[in-house]
């Protein structure tokens, strides 16, 4: 494998695209490897790198079959339900605690807040 070409940062030639650029046109890579690079000189520490794939050989996404929607909703839910008191918080549990807020930083009412 040879070296990737590095551009400057803003300055890549047309038909290159990031990951993200390529999701909003309603592409994936599809399989296909870095194309080049972008760097952004930083003071310092090292450069940012961005890397680059060709539009030309990107693919469509897929679309979202029911089974994954439903997938994705049970694991939505896995990620909102508090481990401790078992209960549908409304919100994602930050992992910095690990539970529900209630359950986290029980106050003089107990579990159940300061409701």
């Amino acid at each position: 494998m040879g070296t990737l070409p590095v551009f400057r940062w803003q300055l890549a030639p047309d038909g290159y695209a990031t990951r993200r650029q390529l999701r909003a046109r309603g592409l994936r890579p599809g399989g296909q490897g870095v194309a080049a690079q972008l760097e952004r000189p930083r003071r310092r520490r090292g450069p940012l790198v961005a890397y680059l794939y060709r539009v030309d050989c990107a693919k469509p996404v897929r679309a979202m079959t029911p089974a994954r929607w439903a997938a994705l909703a049970k694991a939505n839910a896995a990620r909102r339900c508090c481990p401790a008191c078992g209960r549908d918080a409304g919100y994602v549990i930050p992992t910095s605690l690990g539970t529900c807020v209630p359950c986290a930083y029980p106050g003089p009412h107990g579990s159940e807040g300061s409701t």
